[in-house]
C-alpha cells in the first residue's frame, strides 16, 4: 500500500495541529478550571502507579523472559541511591557500572 506524498502532508499537519492544541489547553483550562481534591490524589496515585508499572517491566522483562540478574541488581542500587536522594547522575552512573562489573564478573 502506497500513500501519497500530500496525504502524509496533510496528516503530519492534522497531528502537528492537535499536539498543539492539546499542549494550548492545558494551561487553559488549569486555570478555568480545577479537579476536587480527591480525584487530584487519585490521578498523583495513578501516576505513581504507572511509573511504577514501567519500571518493573522493564527491569524484570527481557523480550517476555525474566531480566538478567545483573540488570535487577543494577536498578536496585539505583533505586536505593534515588531512595536517598542522591544526584540524578551518581544514580544512573552507579547503577550502570553495577551491572556492568556484574556482567564482567560473568553474571548473566
Amino acid at each position: 500500500m502506497t500513500t501519497s506524498v500530500p496525504a502524509l502532508l496533510v496528516g503530519i499537519a492534522a497531528l502537528a495541529v492537535g499536539t498543539y492544541a492539546f499542549r494550548f489547553a492545558g494551561p487553559v483550562l488549569a486555570a478555568r478550571w480545577t479537579l476536587p481534591g480527591r480525584l487530584q490524589q487519585l490521578t498523583t496515585a495513578g501516576a505513581v502507579v504507572l511509573l511504577a508499572a514501567l519500571v518493573a517491566t522493564a527491569t524484570f522483562i527481557d523480550d517476555g523472559d525474566l531480566a538478567s540478574p545483573a540488570r535487577v541488581l543494577g536498578v536496585t542500587v539505583g533505586g536505593v541511591l534515588a531512595w536517598r536522594k542522591a544526584p540524578f547522575v551518581v544514580v544512573v552512573l552507579a547503577a550502570a557500572a553495577t551491572a556492568a562489573v556484574l556482567r564482567l564478573a560473568g553474571m548473566p
